[in-house]
This record gives C-alpha cells, structure tokens and sequence, in this order.
C-alpha cells in the first residue's frame, strides 16, 4: 500500500491561515457594503440628516475600531487552553471584562458626539438632525464590543466560518431593518437617522448574540455558563496588557489619517475629494490584509507556546506573503479597470483624471500598510504589542508632522508618497521587533549553555 505524501509545511500553513481568513474577510466586505446602504439611503432622505450621521460615524467609526483592536489582545490567550475548558472559561469571561470596559468607554464618546459636535464648531443646524441616534450608537457600540470579545475566541479556536454567520446575518437585518426604517417603502413612513440607529443596534445585538450561542454550543465549552461572573484583576490585567497598546495605534492611526485629509484639503476641494477617495480604496482593499493578519494570530500562538521559533516566522512569512498578494491583485484589478472603478465616485472628469494618476501610489501604500499589519498581528500572538505602537506612533507621528508642509510643497502625489514610506518604516521596525521577540530557541539554547 502507497502511503500519501505528507503535505509540505510551509503549504499547510498557507492553507490553514487561509482558511481561516477567507471567512472573516467576507464578513468584513458584507458589513461595508451594508454601511454603505446605511449611507445612500440616509442621503435620499435629506442632506442635512446625511451630514448629521456623516459627523457621529466620525467618531462611531474610530471607537468601534478601537473597541476591535483591544479585544485582538484576548486570541494569544485562548490557544494554550483550547482543549481545556476550565482554563479557557477563564479567559472567555476576563475577555468579556475587558469588553465590557473598554466599550463603556467607547460607548461613551459615541453618546458625547453631540457635545464634540459643538466643540468642533459643526454648525447647530446639522446637530439638531441627531436626536437618539448617537444614544443608539451608544448601545451598538456596547454590543460590538460583547461581539469582539466572542469572535476572538472563535477565531482562535479554528471557528471563522461561525463568525461569519454572525457578520452576515447581523449585516442582513442591518440592510432590511433601514430598507424599512429610513427608505419607508410604500406606505411605510421614514424614520431617517432614528431609524439608521435602530437598524444598527439590532444587527450589534443579533451579531453578538449569534456569536455568544456559537461559543457556547460549538466549542469546548459547550453547555457552560459564559456569564462574567465576578471579574479576576490579574486575568483581566494581563489581557488590558496586549490589547490597550494595540487600541492605542488604531487610535494613532485614525487621528493622523484625519490630519493627512485636512492637509489634502487645504490644497483644495478636488485635492480633498481625490484624497478621500484614495482613502476608501485603502480601506475597502486593507480589508484583506486584516483578515488575513487575525488568521495568523492563533497560528502564531500555538507555535509560541511550543516555543518553537520556526513555525512562528514561517507563519508570519506565509501570512505576509498572502497579504501582499490578495491586496496587490485587488489593486490591480482596480488599476486595469480604472476606467469604470473612478466613475463610480465621481463624475467629475479632472477629479477622475487625478484619481486615475494617484493609483500607484494607492498600491505603493496598500501594499506597505499589508506588509507592516501581517507584522503586526505577529506580535500579538506573541503577546509583544508595545513595540507596535511605538513603531506606529514614532512614524505616524512624524508623519504627522511633516504633512502640511510636504502637501504644500508637493501635492497629493508627496503626501502619498510619505504615507507609504511611514508605513514602511514601521514595517520594518516591527520586523525587527518580531524577529527579536520570537527567537524562543535560540534563548533557550543561551540560557542552557549559561547554567553549564
């Protein structure tokens, strides 16, 4: 008999991150395109009241993102316990403590927009627009944050396909619950920004909901009680430990994106629009990098418990590599068919034209954010995030400070160009840190020698 043969493991490891990342990639692209539904219909229904979301997402956005990245710090410490349901009980109910602090935080500034509203100087007649709408964000930001906590531990348990259908259907009763409460079919009334509200918080609960009974029936911890119970300090701690640093770069990154769009719209109203539409093919294609780099994390872990220096790096190597291929082909894709991509953003032919000549420098950047986020997640599972936001606050930092005089000096095509050498720098510099950190064999092969 002719035994298979065994598959390379270098190939295995691309498989089983891809596996996992394709799910969560496709989660991601439903909850954008359904916020965009969220948009158009909310446009169809008035400008100001358009405006008046427009102003609460601003922070609604960097505060759901903030809330996902601090519960990224919870995946490193569900795989060593992963068939140990006494242990990983543990972790699930410190993660859900650490949920439920840093959303209360998050939910906090959502349901102070209109106090920042008036801060920032947004004229009255748009905030007028708000009523419950940012008490509502409020509480989907709290559900998020309940949700986060849930989908990394389902992630690092191997279950992205569970995840996925908590996205997708939390995205599908967003998208029918707006049709009908702000485009007011027939003889159904609009109930416009309210109604985008109440369309929000019911796709957070269903979505975290849906999430909660996965970890309870699909897993290890099957039939188990998932309730905080009182909260362990010390578990909590350690968990805040990893996941605070990485909140804070989310946070650094939101603040200097939003200072490189006001030095882009000091050049001008078109430079302005080219800029933002630079910025949402990023994000739109950033996705997959994402994805993959959360694929990687339980990969990263295991292979760090064992202490085996390798398997770390061939998977941060195979993740990387997967990354930059997914978000350059997208990217090309893009560039190819430009003639029928930029129209979709605008109409406006010189601003398309500049929009078509900025797209190098959209791959320049989307492939440099790829290379150094694959990184970056790395870290996280190997419980080392400081480093990453060191990297990203020095360089962004910068970045910051350079902007307006760069865009000044040069235009767009400068200020693209220095985005994408930030990104490279703290690529490399989270390079380093990873290959600093994660070299277990060659500590222990050290300390042996020393005891001898």
């Amino acid at each position: 008999m002719i035994s298979e043969k065994p598959e390379p493991a270098g190939r295995r490891t691309w498989t089983e991150i891809a596996a996992a990342a394709l799910p969560l990639y496709l989660t991601m692209i439903a909850a954008s395109a359904g916020a965009l539904v969220d948009t158009a219909l909310l446009g169809n229904h008035s400008t100001a009241t358009l405006a008046a979301f427009a102003v609460s997402t601003a922070v609604f956005g960097p505060a759901t993102a903030t809330v996902a990245g601090a519960l990224r710090g919870v995946m490193p410490f569900v795989t060593p316990c992963k068939e140990e349901p006494d242990r990983l009980l543990l972790v699930v109910r410190g993660g859900m403590w650490l949920a439920i602090a840093v959303g209360a935080l998050a939910a906090a500034a959502v349901a102070s927009v209109p106090l920042i509203g008036r801060a920032t100087g947004v004229p009255l007649a748009t905030l007028d627009q708000l009523g419950t709408f940012p008490l509502l964000l409020s509480g989907s930001v709290l559900a998020i944050a309940v949700s986060s906590s849930a989908t990394s531990v389902l992630v690092a348990l191997g279950h992205s396909k569970l995840v996925m259908r908590a996205g997708l259907l939390g995205t599908a009763a967003s998208a029918t619950l707006s049709v009908l409460l702000v485009g007011g079919p027939g003889p159904l009334p609009s109930h416009g920004l309210t109604g985008a509200g109440v369309a929000m918080l019911a796709s957070s609960v269903i979505s975290a909901s849906v999430n909660q009974v996965a970890l309870r029936r699909s897993t290890v911890l099957a039939g188990r009680s998932l309730s905080p119970g009182r909260p362990d300090v010390k578990q909590v701690w350690k968990m805040g430990a990893v996941g605070i640093p990485l909140a804070g770069t989310v946070l650094v990154k939101f603040a200097v994106l939003g200072l490189l769009t006001l030095a882009a719209a000091r050049v001008g109203t078109e430079s302005a629009a080219v800029h933002s539409v630079g910025i949402s093919l990023v994000n739109l294609i950033f996705t997959a990098a994402v994805a993959v780099g959360q694929a990687t994390i339980p990969v990263v872990s295991d292979s760090a418990e064992k202490r085996e220096s390798a398997r770390v790096r061939r998977s941060v190597r195979a993740g990387t590599w997967l990354a930059l291929g997914v978000v350059g082909l997208i990217t090309a894709v893009v560039i190819a068919f430009d003639p029928w991509v930029v129209p979709l953003f605008t109409t406006d032919a010189e601003v398309r034209a500049q929009i078509t000549d900025l797209l190098p420098l959209v791959l320049a950047v989307v492939v440099t954010d790829a290379l150094q986020a694959v990184v970056g997640f790395g870290l996280i599972g190997l419980k080392r995030t400081m480093p990453s936001f060191v990297a990203t606050f020095v360089c962004y930092g910068a970045l910051a400070a350079v902007a307006a005089p760069v865009t000044a000096a040069g235009g767009l095509g400068a200020l693209w160009t220095a985005l994408a050498l930030a990104n490279l720098v703290q690529a490399v510099a989270k390079a380093h840190s990873f290959h600093r950190h994660s070299a277990f064999t060659e500590n222990r092969d050290h300390d042996a020698a020393a005891v001898r």
